[in-house]
C-alpha cells in the first residue's frame, strides 16, 4: 500500500509514518519545515523528504491514500491536487480508527494527565505480556516509536487529544475513535483559540462520552466536578467507574502507594500522578490485569518524557522539567514537587508559550497556580506573540495575573539564565515548565552547569 503524508514532520504524524513503514507500507511525505527529533527519526527509517516544501509532482494516481496533518492548510497545493485526482484522504485520527475498528479501543481523554495515564497503561500491559497497538503523545522508555499498529493485537490504546483533526475536519480528534473503554482525567479550559467558551469546551467531552460503544465503559475522575457532570449526563447503557487518587505516603522523598495491606514504592509522585495511576489501574483491570500485578509493574515506571522528568540531581538538589503550561497542569506540578520535597526550597519557572497562555483574557486563570513555590518565575518572548499574531503583553499584566507580589517576570532568556544561576544550589528543587523550550535553552546542559 502506498501512503503519502502531507505535513509529515508533526509529532504524531512522523511516528505514524514510521509505524506504517515498519508494517511494510510504501511511505512518502513532505513538509515545509522539519526539526529534530523528527528529522533524524525519519532519516533513520529512510522516509525523510528529499526537499523541504510542497511538491505536487509526487501526488499521483498510484497513491492509495493521503494522510493529512493538522499543520497543512486547506489550500495546500498537494492537498488540492490529491482532491482533484480523487485520492482517498484521511486525517491521522481517521486512519488510526480505520486500522483499529476491529480491536478493543481504549481512549484516554482529558485536559491534563492523558499522556501519563496512557503511558502507565502501556507500561503495565507490556510488563504483563499483553500485546497492544497504541498512539501516545510522548516517547516512552522501552518503546522505540509513539505509534504501533499490528494485525494481531486485540487492543489499541489511544491518547485522545481534544484539538482539531485537520484543515478539512474541525472535529476534535478524540471524537473519531469510538472507544470501548474511555477515560476522562479532568476538564480545565484550554485551546481558547478553538473553544471560545468553557461551556463549548466541556461540550466536546460530552460528545466524547456519547461516542462510547454500546455496553462500553467510562472511567472518570471523581475529583473533578466538570467530569462528574459529564458522567452523570452520559448514556445509561454504559458502565461508569469513578476513581480518586490512590492512597499513599511520602517517606524520605519517595512516594509509597498503600493497597490491600501492601506497600509499593514508586518512582513517580504527586497527587495528579496517583490519580492517573488509579485510572490506569481500572483500565488494566478491564483487560485482565490484577490490581496487585498492575501496582508491581508501576514500580518500574519512570514517567513519560517531559512529564516531571528528572534531569539531574545530587544529594541536596533535584532539577526537573515538565510539560506543564495550562493553569491546572502548572498548579498540579508545582504542588507535586513541593509535597515530595517539603524541606527543600522550590524554585518554579514556567514559560508562557501556548496561544491560550499568551492571551490577555486567559491570563487571569493563572492566579495562585504557583503559590506553593518559594520562588516563582515566568518567562515569555515577544517573538512568540508575533508568531501567534497576538497583542503585546507587558510584564505588569503577567505580574498582576499570577497574584503574587514576589513573582519574577522575564522576557529575555539571558536574564532568566542569569537569575537562575544566581540562586544558591543547595537544599533546592528547580522546576522548569513549558510546552516549548525556553527559546532554545538546552535544559540538560543547563542542569550540568548548575550542579
Amino acid at each position: 500500500m502506498r501512503v503519502h503524508f502531507i505535513a509529515i514532520a508533526g509529532s504524531a504524524m512522523h511516528n505514524l509514518a514510521i509505524a506504517l513503514k515498519k508494517k511494510g507500507y510504501d511511505v512518502s511525505g513532505s513538509d515545509d519545515e522539519i526539526f529534530s527529533p523528527a528529522k533524524e527519526r525519519l532519516e533513520a527509517y529512510g522516509i525523510l523528504p528529499k526537499y523541504i516544501g510542497w511538491n505536487t509532482d509526487i501526488i499521483t494516481k498510484d497513491l492509495d491514500a493521503i494522510i493529512l496533518g493538522m499543520h497543512a492548510k486547506e489550500d495546500n497545493p498537494e492537498l488540492v491536487k490529491a482532491k482533484e485526482l480523487g485520492i482517498k484522504i484521511y486525517s491521522y485520527p481517521e486512519f488510526l480508527y480505520e486500522m483499529s475498528k476491529d480491536k478493543v479501543r481504549i481512549v484516554i481523554g482529558g485536559s491534563h494527565g492523558k499522556t501519563t495515564t496512557t503511558a502507565m497503561i502501556l507500561h503495565a500491559m507490556r510488563k504483563n505480556n499483553i500485546e497492544t497497538d497504541y498512539m501516545v503523545g510522548a516517547l516512552l522508555e522501552g518503546f522505540d516509536v509513539m505509534v504501533k499498529m499490528t494485525k494481531e493485537a486485540k487492543y489499541t490504546v489511544l491518547e485522545g487529544d481534544e484539538y482539531l483533526t485537520s484543515a478539512l475536519d474541525k472535529r476534535p480528534k478524540f471524537h473519531l475513535y469510538q472507544p470501548n473503554i474511555a477515560v476522562i482525567t479532568g476538564i480545565a479550559w484550554d485551546h481558547v483559540n478553538v473553544f471560545p467558551t468553557f461551556e463549548n469546551y466541556c461540550k466536546q467531552f460530552e460528545i466524547f462520552a456519547d461516542k462510547i460503544t454500546n455496553g462500553g465503559t467510562l472511567i472518570y475522575s471523581a475529583e473533578d466536578e466538570n467530569v462528574c457532570d459529564v458522567a452523570k449526563h452520559s448514556r445509561t447503557d454504559i458502565e461508569k467507574k469513578p476513581y480518586n487518587a490512590l492512597t499513599s505516603v511520602v517517606r524520605n522523598n519517595k512516594t509509597i502507594v498503600l493497597f490491600n495491606g501492601k506497600e509499593y514504592e514508586m518512582q513517580v509522585f504527586g497527587h495528579h500522578n496517583l490519580l492517573n495511576m488509579h485510572a490506569a489501574m481500572l483500565v488494566c483491570e478491564k483487560v485482565g490485569i490484577k490490581n496487585e500485578d498492575f501496582l508491581a509493574s508501576m514500580q518500574s515506571f519512570k514517567g513519560a518524557a517531559k512529564r516531571l522528568e528528572l534531569i539531574k540531581e545530587n544529594d541536596t538538589v533535584s532539577i526537573y522539567k515538565d510539560f506543564a503550561h495550562s493553569p491546572s497542569k502548572l498548579q498540579a506540578t508545582v504542588s507535586a514537587v513541593k509535597e515530595q520535597y517539603p524541606q527543600r526550597k522550590l524554585v518554579a519557572c514556567m514559560e508562557l508559550h501556548t496561544y491560550s497562555s499568551l492571551t490577555q483574557e486567559f491570563l487571569s486563570h493563572y492566579k495562585n497556580t504557583m503559590s506553593k513555590a518559594d520562588v516563582a518565575m515566568v518567562y515569555y518572548n515577544h517573538h512568540a506573540l508575533q508568531l501567534k499574531r497576538l497583542p503585546e503583553l507587558d510584564k505588569q499584566q503577567v505580574y498582576n495575573a499570577f497574584g503574587r507580589e514576589d513573582l519574577k517576570v522575564y522576557t529575555d532568556k539571558t536574564d532568566l539564565i542569569k537569575a537562575i544561576k544566581g540562586i544558591k544550589m543547595e537544599n533546592l528543587c528547580l522546576l522548569m515548565m513549558s510546552s516549548g523550550n525556553f527559546d532554545g535553552i538546552d535544559l540538560k546542559e543547563f542542569a550540568n552547569e548548575l550542579i
